[in-house]
């Protein structure tokens, strides 16, 4: 028997993929979550043998929840389940300590067997993502700008696409407001933003809002 925690943080989507799980008979949604406290609050005191993630979440999301959770719990398999597409979100999330990456757009026969394969200690990537990371190893494709920022950077260019102030990132992310300042600043170099306009259609045309 799989017991899994589902976390997402969409209820419609929740309800979804336990019905789906309902109807195989060595799955078990034991938890789940609809924010990153929340996961990090049940796995204290549930035990589980797979997590299976949204990328995107209120609050602590992404690879810094991602590597939170790694940290902790380093053998829990953890299978990323996202809306995007992008291999840089990818990679970061892998590179946070997720063992699997896969977009809500496949089918659930692909879900379950990439669930099977993770909970078994092993890794699974989306194909389509899989070939993006090879040509840009290779060279043919050109990388993201992005991923010259840091984790932190990354999140927290992120949450001002998505409408957030320096006040209300400071408050979820529990740091200060000038701490938050010296990140938007040095994302804005690094990026080449001269306007919070550029930001948000960046982030739009990546996909990541």
């Amino acid at each position: 028997m799989i017991r899994l925690m589902v976390a997402d943080d969409h209820r419609i989507m929740r309800e979804g993929l336990k019905q789906l799980f309902a109807l195989v008979k060595d799955f078990c949604v034991v938890a789940e979550a609809e924010n990153g406290a929340q996961v990090l609050d049940l796995l204290r005191h549930t035990e589980i043998d797979m997590l299976l993630l949204d990328m995107t979440m209120p609050g602590s999301s992404g690879e810094d929840l991602i590597g939170r959770i790694h940290a902790h719990y380093p053998k829990l398999p953890i299978l990323i389940l996202s809306m995007h597409n992008e291999a840089h979100i990818a990679q970061r999330a892998l590179r946070a300590g997720a063992s699997g990456y896969m977009t809500k757009d496949h089918d659930p026969e692909t879900l379950l067997a990439a669930i099977r394969k993770v909970s078994g200690g092993g890794r699974y990537l989306d194909p389509e993502l899989a070939e993006q990371i090879a040509l840009q190893s290779s060279g043919l494709s050109p990388d993201s700008p992005s991923q010259t920022l840091s984790a932190r950077e990354f999140q927290i260019l992120r949450m001002l696409a998505q409408g957030l102030s320096v006040n209300q990132i400071a408050e979820q992310l529990v740091i200060s407001n000038k701490t938050v300042s010296t990140h938007k600043t040095r994302l804005m170099e690094k990026m080449c933003f001269t306007t919070s306009t550029d930001l948000v259609r960046y982030a739009l045309s990546q996909g990541l809002v």
